[in-house]
């Protein structure tokens, strides 16, 4: 004998009077909605924590403050850009006409410009006070000819910062740069003459950041 179970029939079948298959078992479609359910609250979930990060970014954000940006110091209203325009870069104490002359200048020079900016200096509040000491090492040698093919220039450079109310050197640093360079062969002196001035002057230009990134901490915090 034959019968009609309604457990699965289409909805509205049992008007028609007709057998059919429902869509769905219940515990199907009771798992679907609680899946659609956990989904539902995480991505809410992810929506909090992004406008959280959001909203901590922004409280953050008046925490920081450029380093050369109009700051006090010392509790006063000169930033720290307007200090160390203050500093003077006395000159420094190399043997005339030689290649550390040279560096010792461009250093100098660099210097002056990072501190002031190209604007000038104002009124000296401290002295800064340099010594260099430069050396060369042979990094590739040809095995056949014996000949140096890469070299590394390297300075060194110690310096004080002194307070010139007090007469106390607040600071004391030391700044090193290593730069290599090629040495194209002995047929071309030029090119490593040349070769060997771009490392000075690089060498120059690290020593001047150094120090003057140095100062500038010193001056932003104090010690």
């Amino acid at each position: 004998m034959w019968w009609r179970d309604t457990r699965w029939s289409f909805r509205g079948a049992s008007k028609a009077r007709e057998p059919g298959i429902q869509n769905r078992p219940p515990v199907v479609a009771s798992g679907f909605r609680i899946a659609s359910r956990f989904s539902a609250s995480g991505m809410t979930g992810t929506a909090a924590r992004v406008a959280a990060v959001i909203a901590m970014a922004g409280l953050l954000a008046g925490c920081f403050q450029p380093l050369y940006g109009e700051r006090s110091v010392g509790g006063t209203n000169d930033s720290v850009a307007q200090t160390m325009r203050g500093v003077d870069v006395a000159q420094l104490k190399t043997p005339r006409g030689t290649p550390i002359d040279r560096v010792g200048f461009k250093v100098r020079n660099d210097l002056i410009f990072a501190l002031t900016g190209g604007a000038g200096g104002a009124a000296p509040t401290h002295r800064l006070d340099i010594k260099l000491n430069a050396t060369q090492q042979q990094v590739i040698v040809d095995i056949t000819s014996g000949r140096a093919e890469v070299q590394n220039y390297g300075l060194d450079a110690t310096y004080t910062l002194t307070d010139l109310a007090t007469g106390k050197v607040v600071v004391n640093g030391i700044a090193a740069a290593r730069v290599s360079y090629n040495i194209p062969g002995q047929q071309q002196r030029f090119a490593s003459e040349r070769g060997l001035r771009d490392a000075e002057d690089r060498a120059a230009g690290e020593i001047a950041d150094s120090i003057r990134n140095r100062l500038a901490s010193y001056f932003t915090a104090g010690t």
